[in-house]
């Protein structure tokens, strides 16, 4: 079955970066559209980064343009998302998926705070 594992959360003060990673298993990585997904406290599940099959093509939402990179490794089923320059409200639950969603990781906590 699909699993998928977030890591590379944490506590950072803000103006500083993370990277988060997502291992992905159970289905053929390289022929899927990888997304990555973040809820705040008291907030739905919002889709922020995308990124195409081959890794050639990236989207971003607005709140996070130009300061967030996804990439891939699709020999190693990977999906990354670089995160620089944080803000407080880049405080939230990260979660990688497929385009279509299966389901969901446990996802990871980054807390961006003085």
């Amino acid at each position: 079955q699909v699993q998928l594992v977030e890591s590379g959360g944490g506590l950072v003060q803000p103006g500083g970066s993370l990277r988060l990673s997502c291992v992905a298993s159970g289905f053929t990585f390289r022929l899927y559209v990888m997304n990555w997904y973040r809820q705040a406290p008291g907030k739905e599940r919002a889709l922020i980064a995308s990124i195409s099959k081959s890794g050639d093509i990236t989207e971003y939402q607005d709140p996070v343009k130009g300061r967030f990179t996804i990439t891939r490794d699709n020999a190693k089923n990977t999906v990354w998302l670089q995160m620089n320059n944080l803000i407080p409200d880049d405080t939230a639950v990260y979660y990688c998926n497929k385009y279509p969603p299966s389901s969901w990781g446990q996802g990871t906590q980054v807390t961006v705070s003085s």
